[in-house]
């Protein structure tokens, strides 16, 4: 057994060089799939669980700071280098924080790579996996992590799904679209929903939904039937027994309240 590397860039010629170049059995690796875009590496990573990735991190189809937190939210041992072209010192902290190991500017040199591929490897050896044992030691590993431990990546990325469902909520959204948007699974949105905020994500949407409702009751010139739609409810039976569990009182008793 080998450790699995990722390689992820919208730049062929790195991807071809970094797969061609890099001396990777010396440090007892293999390239097991490209990609060329965030998307379709995610969906390489989902597949392969690779032990390390190099990525860049401006891409098509993806934030790339996004798909870091996603990969180490979803992959908590995961290896992680950052390619970039961008001189971004805040950038950089960030990705230290959501725990990416090595933050490398192009054009790179063999001896930062190969330095980079060894601290990735000697971490991935500390934390028990190892080359020779890889899938016992994985499984061990996975067993001592449950629960998942609180973590800047699910944090973030937590942040960044509560801002879509803040920019959407006057429509119809579901937890696959949210979770498209932040680049996890729905099963794992929903994990980190419960765990950063104590709400489901119907719960969550909910008390966003009511939280517009009570500005747009401030103005008498709107009917309750008016801001049930205008924050997302089609249904106005089903908005006044949201809007109730939340607030202990109807719309009507709200509006009354605040004249």
């Amino acid at each position: 057994m080998m450790y699995k590397v990722v390689i992820i860039d919208d730049e062929p010629i790195i991807v071809t060089g970094l797969t061609r170049l890099v001396p990777w059995k010396k440090y007892d690796c293999t390239v097991v799939g490209t990609a060329f875009d965030g998307q379709e590496g995610l969906e390489l990573i989902r597949k392969e669980r690779p032990d390390i990735v190099f990525s860049d991190i401006y891409m098509p189809k993806m934030n790339g700071l996004l798909m870091a937190a996603a990969m180490k939210s979803e992959f908590e041992d995961m290896e992680i280098t950052i390619l970039t072209g961008y001189r971004d010192f805040e950038l950089l902290q960030q990705a230290l924080r959501l725990g990416v190991r090595r933050f490398i500017l192009k054009p790179s040199n063999m001896g930062e790579l190969e330095e980079a591929l060894q601290v990735m490897t000697e971490k991935l050896k500390k934390k028990g996996i190892l080359p020779e044992k890889k899938e016992a030691s994985r499984e061990a590993s996975e067993e001592e992590n449950a629960p998942e431990a609180e973590s800047q990546a699910g944090s973030f990325l937590v942040n960044n799904a509560v801002a879509f469902m803040r920019e959407n909520y006057n429509r119809k959204i579901t937890l696959k679209e949210v979770a498209d948007n932040t680049y996890v699974s729905q099963w794992h949105l929903s994990k980190l929903l419960n765990r950063h905020t104590g709400q489901s994500f119907s719960e969550l949407l909910n008390s966003i939904r009511v939280e517009a409702a009570k500005e747009l009751l401030k103005d008498p010139a709107l009917r309750v039937g008016d801001v049930a739609e205008a924050v997302g409810f089609l249904d106005l039976a089903h908005f006044s027994r949201v809007f109730k569990k939340n607030t202990g009182m109807s719309a009507n008793e709200y509006r009354n309240q605040i004249k």
